[in-house]
């Protein structure tokens, strides 16, 4: 097996030929050097994983480790060098993100909320997200013949349906939003970064601060962990309440929000495709999953740093070596899908990592899914005009932010 020290671009990721298409220096990497050690643009260097099955291998492995705190875990970008960067998964205080625990101490903070996520209660909600996605598609439909389909529906469908899950107001959305988008833009310096952390955590800890000092905490994800906590031991875990939270409200609508509207482009691009999923809406789910291989949305989450030496794919790394999995790449190993690079909704790619692999795969996966296949039946049969308002090489992709997706995306019918 092939290493190599061979630094990746400064504008890691490297830079996409097609903002559709992930780079091809993947591909290049799982060919020539599919664990490869590169310079870091945070510092520091990590080795670099891009086969399916190497990607699996690290994911699974307890001795390489989540905790952001760990000398020698990667660094995406010079501006995530603090411990309390949001967007690498990092901690606040002295109690990591549950993205940023390992062990049994990440098993029992999961276990905790992993009721909430089950696909009982996603089917429980279905009638609930179907109300918010036609209500939202009314007013766009209300409003003319045009809209930015990121502020009409893809932003505030997931904003809403975790909002009313945890328990938040969403009134308060346009403040979260502009502190998440902060969080996760590689642009933003430390101090804006940090800035936008302390803003966030300091609302989600006086959101669950009034819910532990009522006399009903609500029926809510937030109120069920308080009650949950008083049942069993009589007090309540506060910071981790709020670390808990932080992470969902976070993670809960971000990730979806961009699966929304590169899934809405790659159908409009693909009318084939769009057409069976119109005439047979039981191809949705499949569609999705998809979808969800093909784009691969997140980065840094899938960071480790190995706490022994351990081997990959043949190649020795040390104990303090930091790790990259690179689920994209994974995503698009021609071993394991073939013609990676077609969006194929016939080859069931439901074993994709695009929600990670192992103890630390997302939690709101279920929840995901339902929404998509949600919002993708009702659009295109609400709206069967609908059609991009500008060719797709111009417009705003996030090259620039942790989870990839669109800034705005102009559509009109």
């Amino acid at each position: 097996m092939t290493s190599s020290t061979d630094p990746i671009p400064a504008d890691f990721p490297p830079p996409r030929s097609c903002p559709m298409h992930q780079p091809a220096e993947y591909e290049r990497r799982r060919t020539e050097a599919p664990v490869a050690k590169a310079e870091m643009p945070g510092g520091g260097s990590a080795w670099l994983l891009t086969t399916f099955d190497d990607v699996r291998a690290a994911l699974s492995d307890p001795r390489l480790s989540s905790d952001r705190r760990r000398q020698g875990f990667p660094r995406y970008a010079p501006t995530i060098g603090i411990n309390a960067a949001v967007s690498s998964g990092g901690s606040f205080g002295d109690r990591p993100l549950m993205i940023g625990l390992d062990g049994d101490e990440h098993a029992q903070a999961r276990r905790a909320v992993l009721g909430e996520f089950t696909v009982k209660r996603m089917r429980a909600l279905k009638p609930r997200i179907q109300e918010i996605v036609d209500d939202h598609i009314d007013a766009m439909l209300a409003g003319g013949s045009s809209a930015d389909l990121v502020q009409a529906l893809s932003l505030p469908v997931p904003s809403l349906v975790i909002c009313e899950l945890l328990g938040v107001p969403y009134s308060d959305h346009p403040f979260f939003q502009s502190c998440t988008t902060t969080l996760l833009s590689w642009k933003s310096n430390s101090d804006e970064r940090r800035a936008g952390l302390v803003d966030l955590y300091g609302y989600i800890k006086r959101l669950c601060t009034d819910k532990e000092n009522a006399t009903d905490p609500g029926d809510d994800l937030i109120g069920r962990q308080i009650a949950r906590q008083r049942e069993q031991g009589g007090a309540v875990d506060h910071q981790g309440l709020v670390a808990t939270a932080l992470i969902l409200l976070i993670a809960g609508h971000e990730t979806t929000a961009n699966m929304i509207s590169l899934g809405t482009v790659a159908l409009l691009e693909n009318p084939g495709i769009l057409a069976r999923l119109r005439d047979d809406p039981a191809l949705t789910p499949a569609a999705v999953e998809e979808l969800l291989r093909f784009f691969s949305i997140t980065g840094p989450v899938t960071s480790r740093v190995a706490t022994s030496d351990i081997e990959i794919g043949g190649v020795p790394i040390r104990e303090g070596e930091g790790v990259v999995a690179l689920l994209a790449s994974a995503n698009h190993d021609g071993t394991v899908f073939a013609d990676p690079a077609a969006i194929d909704i016939d080859r069931g790619a439901r074993h994709h990592v695009a929600f990670g692999y192992g103890p630390h795969q997302c939690l709101g996966q279920n929840l995901a899914r339902l929404e998509l296949q949600i919002v993708f039946d009702t659009l295109f049969a609400r709206i069967p005009g609908l059609r991009l308002a500008a060719p797709v090489e111009e417009l705003p992709f996030k090259s620039d932010s942790t989870v990839y997706g669109l800034h705005e995306l102009p559509v009109a019918w």
